[in-house]
Parts: structure tokens; C-alpha cells; sequence
């Protein structure tokens, strides 16, 4: 059974990016990426709506990161460690199943410059190489086309669609389902 330590937290380096834990001191950034209507368009979430949500958030990966359920870094760039344009990380784990599944948002600023695509690369290696992990899944809305390139991009290949298995604001929607071998 996939049995994560993640201490210390695991900074990932890229080319451009820095890989860390976040932070109460991102609070503000994540407020904005939990709550900017353009990111959210495909995430089926309610925006948040203070603050106070976001540190509540925070703590909850933090929890996440001691227990072993899941890990989240926040991307920065190189030339600006201290802000975050976005989040990466792993949820959802199956550790019976040596599988876990990977979720990003990025600030829109920074979308068709490549970001994503290195982050979840560093990320998939950091899964399979230091965690142990057999396979990674990615559960999207279909209509998510740059969150569907940038996964076959790095690998990953469409493995089924649900139709309406997800209810949000009266009404049901669609998932489609990704995944990618540790081979």
C-alpha cells in the first residue's frame, strides 16, 4: 500500500518555476484562484467568498499534508518566489491502488505560456518516482479544451466520459476521465 511522507514539504523545481508549500500568506492569491469566475467556468464550484475561505482552505491541505491524504504545492514563478500564480497537487488518493488524482488551476495571466504543462510534468515525476505511485487520473469537464490539450500533452489519455454524473446549479454535467501509467 503507497504509504506518502511528505516531510519536509517537497520543493519542485522547473526551468521556470518554484513548486512550494503554500501558505497562509497566499491567502489572497488562492482567494482569487477560488473565486475568479473566468477559472472557475469548468470547475463546478461555488467562487469563494471571503478571505476567511481561503485560509480555511489552506489549513485543509495542510491537515491533508500530515495525514498523508493529499499534497498541493503553489506555483511561483523563479523570479518571484513569494506570489503564487496557481496551484497543483494531488487529492483523492487510492493508496490501496498506488493511485492518486491530480488537480491544477492556474491565474489567467499566465495561460498558453507552457506553465502548466512543466508544473504537471515536475509533479508526475515527483508521483511516480518519490511517492510511488502507479497511475494518475484527472477528472475534467469536457468542454475544458486548453485542461484537455494540456493533459494529452503530457501523456495522459482519455480513458471514459460520464454523462450527468455531476450535479451543480440544478443541473447535471458531464465528466470526462483521464489517466496516465507510471511506464
Amino acid at each position: 500500500m503507497l504509504e506518502p511522507n511528505f516531510t519536509p514539504f517537497p520543493k519542485l523545481m522547473t526551468e521556470r518555476l518554484l513548486l512550494r508549500q503554500i501558505n497562509q500568506k497566499d491567502a489572497a492569491e488562492i482567494f482569487f484562484l477560488r473565486s475568479d469566475g473566468t477559472i472557475l467556468q469548468y470547475l463546478s464550484k461555488e467562487p469563494a467568498q471571503s478571505l476567511k475561505e481561503a485560509e480555511e482552505f489552506i489549513t485543509r491541505i495542510t491537515n491533508d499534508l500530515s495525514t498523508g491524504d493529499g499534497i498541493a504545492w503553489g506555483i511561483a514563478l523563479k523570479k518571484d518566489p513569494e506570489k503564487i500564480i496557481g496551484t497543483i497537487g494531488y487529492w483523492r488518493m487510492q493508496k490501496e491502488n498506488y493511485r492518486a488524482e491530480i488537480g491544477y488551476v492556474l491565474h489567467p495571466n499566465y495561460w498558453r505560456q507552457g506553465i502548466m504543462k512543466e508544473a504537471i510534468l515536475k509533479v508526475l515525476d515527483y508521483g511516480y518516482h518519490t511517492m510511488g505511485l502507479h497511475s494518475v487520473e484527472a477528472r475534467i469537464n469536457p468542454y475544458n479544451k486548453a485542461s484537455s490539450s494540456v493533459l494529452e500533452a503530457t501523456g495522459f489519455v482519455k480513458e471514459g466520459y460520464f454523462r450527468q454524473d455531476y450535479f451543480f446549479r440544478e443541473q447535471f454535467e458531464d465528466t470526462a476521465v483521464y489517466s496516465r501509467l507510471n511506464v
